[in-house]
């Protein structure tokens, strides 16, 4: 259980915002690798992957590094590179067994001025994600890194056929593990009342993009809507950890008030359920036991 009270919602730069999070070890896993930052002005779910405890000791280093620039209001482009690449560092000085290839995906949103004008940054590493509803618009700003997703973009498969595919579980780009760690960013500027979820593949895998659409439009606060989203994917089998932050633009300087959310932020866990690790979260090319195919 994670019980993780933060301080009330404050203006960051040209950004309000007011965020939850909520993670869960599912229906079959024995330990939860996934790891969740949800302090303004990042957010990021990494899920960790690798043989024995490698994936929550390469995830919870991602953690440490990016919380080291919450003590700004803001942050850019450049520091959250540098954040990523010292994980990398450290997650390629793990050695021993215990952490034999150790890797993690990672997504994130953060806020950023530019010029006076407040934007989300997006950054993504894995088959994490990150969705952004805006008014009418509900829209995955992340691409996966993955094997399904270059099946897909070259018309070999379809979407139906990639959520049963065998090499669903396999990322083609992770920090720590596979050939590829570069990650994509993305900016965005930022609108009274947006909605940002980053999540782990435990949600995606388990929830329709129609379904978190609906969840996010719902007029609850966000930490309901975590709740919602977590036990959604739970009652669909739970077969993998899954973790979700959900952020909200309370205020964006220059725009009118369109939300009146209080939840604040906050992390929260449902009851954990201890059982036999099943499915997995895979590099290209490092099997379920750490070890390369």
């Amino acid at each position: 259980m994670i019980d993780r009270s933060l301080s009330d919602p404050d203006l960051y730069g040209t950004i309000r915002v007011v965020s939850a999070s909520a993670t869960h070890v599912g229906h079959v896993r024995a330990t939860n690798e996934d790891s969740i930052l949800d302090v303004p002005p990042i957010f990021l779910v990494a899920d960790g992957m690798g043989g024995h405890n490698a994936g929550e000791v390469a995830s919870a280093i991602v953690v440490e590094e990016f919380e080291k620039l919450t003590l700004q209001e803001n942050v850019t482009v450049e520091q959250l590179g540098d954040a990523l690449r010292s994980a990398a560092v450290r997650i390629g000085e793990l050695s021993g067994e215990s952490t034999l290839g150790a890797g993690t995906t990672v997504a994130a949103a953060a806020t950023m001025v530019l010029d006076g004008v407040g934007y989300w940054v997006v950054l993504n590493l894995g088959d994490s994600r990150v969705y952004r509803l805006s008014g009418e618009i509900f829209e995955q700003v992340s691409v996966d890194h993955s094997v399904v997703q270059e099946l897909m973009d070259r018309g070999d498969i379809s979407a139906e056929q990639a959520k049963v595919h065998p090499y669903r579980h396999m990322v083609t780009r992770a920090l720590g593990a596979g050939p590829e760690s570069d990650p994509d960013y993305w900016l965005i500027p930022a609108e009274n009342g947006d909605r940002m979820l980053i999540c782990s593949d435990g949600l995606t895998g388990e929830v329709d993009d129609d379904a978190i659409e609906r969840m996010l439009r719902s007029p609850a606060d966000v930490r309901t809507v975590c709740g919602d989203l977590v036990t959604r994917a739970l009652d669909a089998g739970g077969h993998d950890n899954v973790s979700v932050v959900v952020v909200e633009a309370v205020e964006v300087v220059g725009q009118s008030l369109t939300s009146e959310n209080t939840a604040g932020n906050e992390t929260t866990s449902p009851d954990s359920a201890e059982l036999e690790v099943d499915e997995d979260t895979l590099p290209r090319g490092i099997s379920e036991d750490g070890t390369g195919r």
